[in-house]
């Protein structure tokens, strides 16, 4: 939550691009546009894995999303297990947080 209880987030939706080529897209959101932009992430039907931030990084929410029939279950826990760590997930999450863009996205890299 932000200031007063208003929500304040970070939107982070892993989509699916082709065989093993993600798109890492984050929106930040306040208010009760908070609330749209993650059920938008959500339905989008390329959507693998959506996750909600707040603005000190603090996990709040997320889940497999309707893109998951395109990839493996093993793709599924392999991103929900790692998405905060992720070096392109930070990059997005960080250039939202400093207030300077309210849309970032990145091709998700594997580190192997």
């Amino acid at each position: 939550m932000g200031l007063f209880g208003r929500k304040d987030w970070n939107v982070i939706a892993v989509i699916f691009e082709r065989k093993d080529v993600f798109r890492v897209n984050g929106n930040r959101a306040r208010g009760s546009r908070a609330a749209k932009v993650r059920d938008g992430a959500k339905g989008h039907e390329r959507t693998i894995f959506w996750a909600v931030f707040d603005q000190k990084r603090a996990f709040l929410e997320g889940d497999a999303g309707r893109g998951g029939a395109h990839v493996s279950p093993e793709v599924i826990d392999r991103i929900r297990r790692e998405l905060p760590l992720l070096a392109d997930v930070r990059e997005v999450l960080t250039l939202l947080e400093s207030g300077r863009q309210e849309k970032a996205a990145r091709q998700l890299r594997w580190d192997e």
